[in-house]
């Protein structure tokens, strides 16, 4: 995933296209997996997590990379 999104930058890209994409998984329910991992990328690359510059969520949408 943390290169998938960054060849993506500036694209949103839903939940489920990162499952599909990334993971080769098709969620007929929700999970949290993305939102896991997401956490976890923000842990590395931002300076404050809480408050991201990079890994946006696009309410309703999915994630931005915007590095």
């Amino acid at each position: 995933m943390d290169y998938w999104i960054i060849e993506h930058r500036g694209a949103t890209i839903s939940r489920d296209e990162l499952l599909n994409e990334v993971w080769g998984y098709n969620a007929l329910v929700s999970t949290r997996t993305v939102d896991v991992r997401v956490a976890w990328l923000r842990q590395k690359v931002e300076t404050n997590p809480r408050h991201p510059l990079f890994i946006l969520a696009v309410h309703g949408m999915g994630y931005k990379f915007v590095g």
